[in-house]
């Protein structure tokens, strides 16, 4: 694709940035095959190429953003199964992140837009304050029918039948290896996670532990910054980055770290592009060792390999978050696990297709994401599953709120295969005879 830059604009590293993936971009359109928005709007602003174009103009002529382009931005997923997609390595997350925070700075939202989005920002990436407003919306869910807005009534719709107990083990702590250290590890627990389900991070520990691990979890550690990256706030997404990678930094260069582990694939993607988003920063280096260490939980437990187990009876569905399959390109190692720990595992159909969770997307657009939510529980549940794994709290919770089916994340499943105990998710299905001791 031609820009026409000035030289002038080109001295600032973001638009030198989107100079050179435009310039990569040959309006082939594969990327509409696979972007789930055009499937569901059928309009071309509404697939990557069209709003590459939309994004072009309003970069190139440096102008404000109008409200034209913002509806299209603001309905994309980010997704990025047009990376994955892309014959010529278009790289539309970087653009997209540019395009929101120009809109961020140049474009005046709604009032009921800009409220939404505060509030967003203000509770979800705080374990404490989310979880006060998970309590006041399970109990204004029965009321939700009453909400002028579609958004507000998806807010309160959101609650989780359950609000776990906070959990102790997402304290400031180190959790020693079970036996013979293999590795050191500091694990990423999470904001929202910490709220909407403990579980995750508690098998976290254990399996890792029993697999070797010494398991640190960092003090000061927070938000990775994802929620309002994606948003467009620049300053707020950097400074939470700024304090997990000092924190970070802290471990690794005391006792060291061989990984960084995340079990949540959103911030998984967010933390691997610390590097460039510090790129033009003083902490460049340590951003660049950050983003070096950083992994999803899958990548650590195929280094530290999983027991081969007997066959568990269990039908699994597995759901690619796009976080992880296009986001992180890691598509088959959480399956591999699962198998080699006996689980008989199925996919569904289109399963590059998102699940309309995307971080706060099924608050902001909830239209959209419903019918994204329904087609993709179809495909799942088509595949007749005991239950559903997936390796991201956003799906898991999009996912479990339209199917009986029950859902849990990979972690859980591979913990309770290799000694520890039947996940909780599951405590309404008979738990298999087949099971591999603890070492």
């Amino acid at each position: 694709m031609q820009t026409t830059f000035s030289s002038e604009q080109l001295t600032d590293p973001a638009i030198a940035r989107s100079n050179e993936i435009l310039r990569s971009c040959v309006h082939c359109g594969f990327c509409t095959a696979t972007c789930p928005t055009y499937q569901v709007l059928g309009d071309e602003l509404d697939s990557p190429r069209g709003r590459i174009y939309l994004i072009k103009d309003m970069l190139e002529n440096d102008r404000p953003a109008d409200a034209k382009t913002v509806k299209h931005i603001d309905r994309c997923l980010s997704c990025l199964a047009c990376m994955s997609t892309c014959p010529s390595g278009v790289h539309y997350m970087h653009l997209v992140d540019h395009a929101r925070s120009h809109i961020e700075k140049t474009y005046r939202r709604p009032w009921r837009d800009r409220a939404l989005r505060w509030v967003l920002a203000q509770v979800l990436p705080y374990p404490t304050r989310f979880r006060l407003a998970l309590l006041g919306a399970k109990i204004g869910r029965p009321f939700a029918f009453l909400m002028p807005d579609a958004r507000l009534k998806a807010m309160l719709e959101m609650a989780p039948k359950k609000i776990p107990p906070v959990s102790r083990n997402d304290d400031a702590q180190v959790f020693p290896a079970i036996g013979e250290r293999r590795m050191r590890v500091a694990l990423m627990t999470g904001c929202a996670q910490r709220a909407l389900n403990t579980d995750i991070n508690d098998a976290t520990i254990r399996l890792l532990r029993r697999l070797g691990c010494d398991v640190v979890i960092a003090k000061d550690m927070g938000c990775c910054g994802a929620l309002v990256h994606h948003m467009g706030q620049d300053d707020k997404s950097h400074a939470a980055a700024a304090r997990n990678i000092r924190t970070w930094m802290t471990e690794d260069r005391g006792e060291g770290l061989d990984a960084i582990v995340i079990n949540t694939s959103g911030c998984g993607t967010t933390v691997k592009d610390y590097g460039h988003m510090f790129r033009n920063d003083p902490l460049a280096e340590d951003a660049a060792r950050v983003s070096e260490l950083a992994m999803d939980v899958s990548e650590v437990l195929a280094k530290l390999t999983i027991p081969a187990g007997p066959a568990r009876g269990l039908k699994v569905a597995y759901h690619a978050a796009c976080s992880l399959q296009h986001g992180q390109q890691i598509k088959s190692h959480p399956k591999d696990l699962l198998k080699t720990a006996g689980f008989e595992i199925v996919e569904p159909a289109n399963p590059h297709l998102c699940c309309g969770s995307a971080g706060t997307y099924n608050l902001m657009q909830p239209e959209i994401s419903k019918e994204l939510k329904a087609r993709k529980v179809k495909t799942l549940e088509a595949k007749s599953p005991d239950l559903i794994a997936a390796g991201n709290i956003g799906c898991m919770m999009q996912i479990g709120s339209a199917t009986d089916v029950p859902i849990v994340h990979t972690v859980e499943l591979l913990d309770w295969a290799t000694g520890g105990p039947w996940p909780p998710a599951l405590a309404e299905m008979p738990q298999p005879a087949a099971k591999v001791a603890a070492e």
